[in-house]
């Protein structure tokens, strides 16, 4: 069944023809803290990433991002970028989702914010 899963699916994993590709032109660079698997041509002007699980482009870290935009030459694994202390680690995004980000007063938050600014009209 997962062998069918892969080779009409995409979105599962690596398709067949991602993973014959892989196999026969690819050279692994490295891997990210979530498993993800990223490859490059021995040429170096194709680079593309094998997702862990589900294939959604916000997994991939700011730090491989720049490599596979070819944004700088190095990948994070040969030439790691420095981290401030205030930087957060790397999250996926979670746009549509329970855990998504939801601003100050905004009416999808649990408990608005209450506001003084007014006086709510109520009829007599």
């Amino acid at each position: 069944m997962k062998f069918l899963l892969r080779l009409l699916t995409w979105w599962n994993s690596q398709t067949l023809g991602t993973q014959i590709f892989t196999a026969r032109k690819g050279i692994k660079v490295g891997e990210d803290e979530q498993g993800n698997v990223y490859y490059r041509t021995r040429d170096d002007k194709r680079r593309w990433v094998i997702y862990n699980g589900e294939c959604e482009a916000s997994r991939i870290s700011p730090d491989w991002h720049g490599w596979i935009h070819f944004t700088w030459d190095q990948p994070p694994s040969e030439a790691p970028l420095a981290h401030k202390s205030w930087e957060l680690p790397h999250k996926e995004n979670r746009t549509g989702l329970a855990d998504a980000y939801v601003p100050s007063g905004s009416l999808r938050r649990a408990a608005p914010v209450e506001r003084r600014d007014y006086e709510a009209w109520q009829p007599e």
